[in-house]
């Protein structure tokens, strides 16, 4: 973290791909409820870092270091009445963590999504995950009622 408390997020670049690859095995190892497919994860991270249409990669700085790494994607919502951001991914190495850093990288994507316009922003989070849980309802998201559902198009 900066001395005045700001995290650094810093954008991605296409030759770091395989650095956020690494670093989105030890989220999915961590979490252990979804396998990481290191092939997709690669297209995925490349077609977001080439298209800021879709979304943003960004590392989590602390000094010269990775500390982690946030992606946001964008989206359109008639309830919200407009612009919607999904942070995709949200991963503090654990080494890191305790320092603030999720904290300050949650106040900074924020930033970024009010300065494009976004109303809403959204994420998911395992329930057993409970440092997570913890960290999104203290920065002011909220839980609701609805299921989350997915059906796979692959």
């Amino acid at each position: 973290m900066m001395a005045d408390g700001s995290v650094v997020l810093r954008p991605a670049r296409g030759d770091e791909v395989e650095t956020l690859v690494r670093l989105a095995g030890r989220l999915y190892s961590e979490d252990g409820s979804i396998p990481l497919h290191p092939d997709r994860a690669a297209r995925a991270f490349a077609r977001l870092i080439d298209d800021g249409s879709l979304g943003l990669v960004r590392f989590i700085e602390s000094g010269l270091t990775a500390a982690g790494y946030l992606v946001l994607t964008w989206g359109f919502s008639i309830e919200f009445g407009g612009l919607v951001a999904i942070l995709d991914e949200l991963f503090v190495v654990p080494e890191h963590r305790g320092r603030g850093l999720g904290t300050a990288a949650l106040s900074a994507a924020e930033t970024i999504c009010r300065e494009r316009g976004v109303l809403a922003l959204r994420l998911e989070v395992e329930h057993s995950n409970r440092r997570a849980l913890e960290l999104y309802a203290r920065t002011g998201f909220a839980r609701h009622s609805r299921h989350l559902m997915t059906k796979r198009l692959e």
